[in-house]
């Protein structure tokens, strides 16, 4: 099994030691840079590699570690290009990112393309991917987690009792102890406001007076913050799968659970039609009670190393896209069935790695933290998560004490070094959100949320379809419609809009 959660999963804790006094305040931006020319050439071989057959073109832009000290370090982005098809029918640039925080974006554009984005869309916009800050290619930042660490998921295990939380907490402290003392003084000035602002500093050396954006999952966390820090340059935005808010946050962690809840049921549908297939119950009903035993029966006796922790991880993994329903439905089949090699073959659990190796996922859960931790404070008592868990196991029966256990952030090492970004409702309505009725990692709530705070700034449009991801990424003519007019033409619905399933 892939340990570490698809794009857009996790959230972490904050415990500041030590925190006192007021927060700093920095400025959105300082004066307009004197920023070089980009100069474009080949992206690096492992991008290359992933956008094949797409060739894109890459270049880097220089930023301020600390935008308190802008004269101070520098660090550097590096971005990708897919240059407009029709230059006659240009109108700028359409910033991407895929979510994480700690996801590559390099070659989302290819992916896009690759998925079905519109030509009408290709034609007009110069498609802007990137590694945003410690990412990757962009003066990567790492904590050194080993790849035998007991940390290896952005979504904290689920506890089955207090003693796991305990025990939990035990391994959160000593992942956030790893982090600082492997950081080299740039995990700090790794926030969502600073990649808002570094997100400008690219607008800037591309040579834009405005900027579009698409992000999915956290990626409309980082378009909010953009959208709210820079609404003058802010041209036209489309938020996919929206988290609710500029930054993650205990009770957005905990909305996971809700997300889970309201999408199995699909899943079970599925499944109950399928019955004399998998075996899985001829109910949904019934599908939903063999996720329960086959949870409980894991906590006791875990089989081929998938225990109930990671059967339920590795269920809301499944439920991102529809097309993995099957071999979902395999994996809980053989699990009834007590198939060893199966289980080991579908879950596909690594082997023991050389000692000393790095964990694959180093990189992205270090940023996942970083910009967690970093971007708002978190409870520092691990009775408050205890009590979540206990809440959330009753309320959420499905994964509710693992959203609500504590993660790194509630023992890292920094305070928050400005607010959060405050959205914005103040500006041009140039805000498309994008939520699907039922998503396990961003369920519909999100977009409510955010249409809320940006008031007239925006319009939803909600489809009645499940799975994380709707613009090309999901299955709704009516979405995609929607979404294609307003980057084309710059048609904004009229109102709040809902798309039947198809």
């Amino acid at each position: 099994m892939k340990r570490q959660g698809s794009v857009g999963q996790g959230l972490a804790i904050l415990v500041v030691l030590g925190l006192g006094g007021s927060l700093a305040t920095v400025p959105a931006a300082a004066e307009e840079p004197k920023t070089p020319q980009v100069e474009w050439g080949r992206c690096p071989d492992d991008v290359v590699a992933e956008a094949a057959p797409t060739e894109l073109q890459c270049a880097t832009v220089p930023v301020p570690l600390d935008y308190a000290d802008p004269e101070g370090e520098q660090i550097d982005l590096t971005v990708s290009r897919l240059a407009a098809a029709d230059p006659d029918k240009r109108r700028g640039v359409l910033m991407l990112n895929p979510g994480g925080p700690g996801g590559s974006g390099l070659a989302l554009s290819a992916l896009l393309v690759a998925q079905g984005l519109p030509s009408s869309v290709t034609d007009r916009y110069d498609l802007i991917g990137m590694d945003t800050r410690g990412i990757g290619h962009s003066t990567p930042v790492s904590c050194g987690f080993p790849a035998d660490s007991p940390y290896y998921s952005n979504i904290p295990p689920y506890a089955v009792d207090d003693a796991a939380v305990t025990a939990q907490a035990k391994v959160a402290e000593q992942a956030a102890e790893q982090c600082a003392g492997n950081d080299d003084g740039r995990l700090r000035h790794i926030t969502t406001a600073n990649t808002a602002r570094d997100l400008d500093r690219i607008r800037a050396a591309l040579g834009e007076e405005k900027t579009s954006y698409l992000g999915y999952s956290y990626g409309t966390a980082l378009g909010a913050a953009y959208a709210s820090m820079f609404p003058e340059r802010a041209d036209r935005i489309v938020l996919d799968s929206n988290i609710g808010d500029t930054h993650l946050d205990r009770d957005g962690m905990r909305r996971y659970a809700l997300g889970m809840e309201e999408s199995l049921p699909d899943f079970a549908k599925w499944a109950a039609r399928r019955h004399d297939s998998y075996g899985l119950g001829r109910t949904p009903a019934q599908v939903r009670a063999s996720y329960l035993t086959i949870a409980g029966a894991l906590d006791k006796a875990p089989v081929a190393g998938i225990d109930g922790s990671i059967f339920r991880l590795l269920t809301f993994g499944h439920l991102y896209k529809q097309t993995q329903y099957p071999k979902l439905a395999q994996t809980w089949q053989a699990m009834l069935e007590g198939d060893e090699a199966a289980v080991r073959r579908l879950s596909a659990v690594p082997g023991e790695t050389a000692d000393g190796a790095l964990s694959p996922n180093d990189n992205a859960l270090t940023v996942f933290l970083s910009v967690t931790c970093n971007d708002v404070e978190w409870p520092e008592d691990v009775d408050t998560y205890r009590r979540g868990v206990a809440e959330d196991r009753e309320r959420y029966p499905l994964f509710g004490a693992a959203t609500a256990n504590i993660t790194p952030c509630a023992f890292w090492p920094y305070a928050p070094a400005e607010r959060p970004v405050e959205i914005d409702s103040e500006g041009p309505r140039n805000v498309l959100l994008l939520q699907n009725r039922r998503d396990a990692s961003t369920p519909h709530r999100g977009g409510k949320m955010l249409r809320e705070k940006f008031g007239d700034r925006a319009r939803l449009v909600s489809v009645d379809g499940s799975g994380h991801g709707v613009y090309v990424l999901g299955d709704n003519s009516c979405a995609l419609n929607t979404t294609t007019r307003y980057l084309v033409e710059g048609e904004m619905p009229a109102k709040d809009t809902f798309c039947r399933a198809d």
